[in-house]
């Protein structure tokens, strides 16, 4: 796994085909070093690390990726030079960035 999660696997999964327990593990620890960049560290509970919480590689990955959108709005919240910018970088501009996200690619 790349410790800086500079070579993310691509999301989703081709389609047709799953991902395994190991690639998402290897999403999840992508994910959380995303989060752990946007804020103070996080716990430790993957599957395999010491306090193993018992949810499935998947489950954290999903549950990263809740924390990075979490911890970025935060972000906006609080470095926002207006409340006016801070409700169009979380409002407009995030839905817009989100709609380019969607648009399947060729």
């Amino acid at each position: 796994m790349d410790p800086h999660g500079e070579t993310l696997l691509s999301w989703p999964a081709p389609p047709g085909s799953e991902r395994t327990e190991e690639q998402w593990a290897v999403i999840a620890g992508q994910v959380r070093h995303a989060a752990n960049k946007l804020g103070a560290p996080l716990p430790a509970c993957l599957p395999g690390e010491p306090r193993e919480c018992g949810r499935s590689a998947q489950q954290h990955a999903l549950a990263w990726a809740a924390e990075v959108k979490a911890r970025s709005h935060h972000l906006i919240e609080v470095y926002a030079p207006s409340a006016e910018a801070a409700s169009y970088a979380a409002g407009s501009l995030y839905k817009e960035r989100l709609a380019a996200l969607r648009v399947p690619t060729a």
